[in-house]
């Protein structure tokens, strides 16, 4: 009697099921202490004893949480549309013109180089201009910061457009802006919209901007409110991960909605 094997598909789905398992058991812990008292906290059991729904509300009077989440969602849609407008034109240029490669190099490099390197000169550069401590600083520097990683994207979604494509718009008479316009910009939607996702997650995510030029309370972010949490004597966890989870959950749902674009674009920068 010949015993059958489990096929391919069977340990797909079987590798599948147990990394999305790993991956969603911090989320369930985070859960788990979103829901429990500050005694409940201390114990070592993984589910809370006595599940509570309070840190959900004593966290919007710990930290001013409502301003937080509003100057996280401006700074990084604000940081999006400002990397995106800046990237487009750069990986047309880099995709269509004779040594374009070597401006879309520079531009990865620059992004390889530590971040913590530009906080000084950013703070004199903003305080000089008046946009310390203003979310308008924060679009600034997350969306310039994002420019190399939205025109890599980009420059993938250009370079599979056929030339031809511009050749034909040129020969009926536009100009090599107006090819771009009419004839590849509308063709450049499904990139554009996954590098304003890529970089709407990425300056959602920032800290290290935030926490240094935005330090009053009417300025600061999500990830510098949940930093504030850490005490030396006392630390909230059940508020600090409620407020974690009021955080992360719009951003997930964006991303279970818009994975379709954000698979493609990081897929067509890899591989162009």
């Amino acid at each position: 009697m010949t015993q059958t094997r489990p096929g391919p598909r069977r340990w797909a789905w079987a590798a599948l099921t147990v990394i999305t398992a790993v991956v969603l058991v911090p989320i369930a812990y985070l859960v788990s202490l979103s829901l429990r008292s500050p005694n409940d906290v201390l114990n070592s059991s993984l589910l809370p004893t006595q599940p509570t729904t309070s840190n959900f509300l004593k966290v919007f009077d710990t930290i001013a949480l409502g301003t937080m989440l509003q100057n996280s969602w401006v700074s990084a849609v604000g940081a999006a549309l400002l990397a995106v407008v800046i990237a487009v034109p750069a990986a047309y240029f880099t995709a269509r013109r004779f040594g374009g490669e070597r401006l879309l190099t520079v531009l990865l490099a620059s992004y390889c180089a530590p971040p913590i390197v530009a906080i000084i000169p950013l703070f004199f550069l903003l305080r000089r201009l008046g946009l310390t401590n203003d979310v308008i600083g924060l679009i600034v520097v997350n969306g310039v910061a994002n420019v190399p990683v939205a025109a890599w994207l980009l420059d993938g979604f250009v370079r599979r457009i056929p030339v031809e494509i511009d050749e034909a718009a040129v020969v009926d008479g536009l100009s090599v802006a107006g090819a771009f316009r009419k004839a590849i910009l509308p063709l450049l939607w499904p990139g554009i919209v996954a590098a304003l996702l890529v970089v709407f997650f990425l300056s959602y995510n920032d800290f290290l901007f935030a926490v240094y030029l935005a330090v009053t309370k009417e300025s600061q972010t999500l990830t510098v409110g949940l930093s504030l949490f850490q005490g030396d004597r006392n630390v909230q966890f059940g508020q600090q991960a409620a407020a974690g989870l009021l955080g992360i959950l719009p951003v997930y749902a964006l991303a279970l909605l818009a994975q379709r674009y954000l698979v493609g674009g990081l897929s067509t920068g890899a591989t162009k």
